[in-house]
């Protein structure tokens, strides 16, 4: 195949790769200091008395720290009448499950929280073979007050704010985001941090990875996003789950 990028000897190339590692540095330090700067956001009390549904019944925002003292809600879009969540999410959620353990033997409880009923969520998070809770605040105004979700009146009339500004043009009911929570020794939860949009992206390790390759994330259309290429990921083919090798290895 021929290449129409520029190749150079190892020795110049060494030389560009060390020039771009200061700048890679330069990053890691600014990235360092933003994640500082967003433990160092004041809180806001949750004042209001959440309730979702889940396997045993009604819970509380409280209980789903489980005993730990941080919370991290994924806001998946699953609208009550879709009948599989959404693919960008699940993208998400499938790096999250790879760190579940870790997390939960970090101080740090997650769960998935949607719009559509129980049932639809159960069925979807079985056939994904996802382990984190998933509730449904069909029943609360949770979604809407943190930002993921909007009535038709506030779509119809151009009224929805997500990341913080309006929605100049938008007819879509709910959007993703993460969420972070902390619980006092006094049973008190506070809101940290919320994340939409690209903020939530870092925590898909595909996407850093892609970033380090030769064609990046290689988004070329119709949507130049990952909805052009990102599947649910028992949709692919199989034989792109067998690797180089094909299977020769096993």
């Amino acid at each position: 195949m021929s290449t129409s990028h520029k190749v150079v000897s190892r020795q110049d190339w060494e030389a560009a790769r060390k020039e771009l590692l200061e700048r890679e540095k330069r990053h890691t330090r600014e990235r360092d200091e933003l994640a500082k700067m967003r433990r160092d956001l004041p809180w806001v009390k949750v004042e209001k008395k959440y309730q979702f549904e889940g396997p045993n019944g009604k819970v509380a925002l409280g209980d789903l720290f489980e005993g730990r003292s941080q919370l991290i809600v994924q806001h998946f879009m699953f609208s009550p009448d879709w009948d599989a969540g959404c693919v960008g999410c699940s993208f998400g959620a499938d790096h999250i499950e790879a760190a579940l353990i870790h997390l939960l033997n970090h101080d740090v409880s997650v769960v998935r929280i949607s719009r559509a009923p129980l049932e639809k969520l159960t069925a979807f998070k079985q056939r994904m073979g996802w382990k984190a809770p998933w509730l449904s605040s069909g029943q609360s105004d949770f979604n809407y007050d943190f930002g993921v979700s909007f009535t038709p009146e506030q779509v119809g009339e151009g009224k929805a704010v997500y990341n913080y500004v309006p929605l100049t043009s938008f007819s879509m009911e709910d959007l993703p985001g993460l969420s972070f929570f902390i619980r006092e020794d006094d049973g008190s939860v506070y809101h940290t941090y919320s994340a939409y949009a690209r903020g939530d992206e870092s925590i898909c390790s595909a996407f850093m990875l892609l970033d380090m390759t030769p064609k990046g994330r290689n988004e070329n259309g119709p949507h130049f996003n990952l909805m052009d290429w990102v599947k649910h990921h028992d949709s692919y083919p199989q034989t792109q789950s067998e690797g180089a090798c094909g299977g020769c290895c096993h």
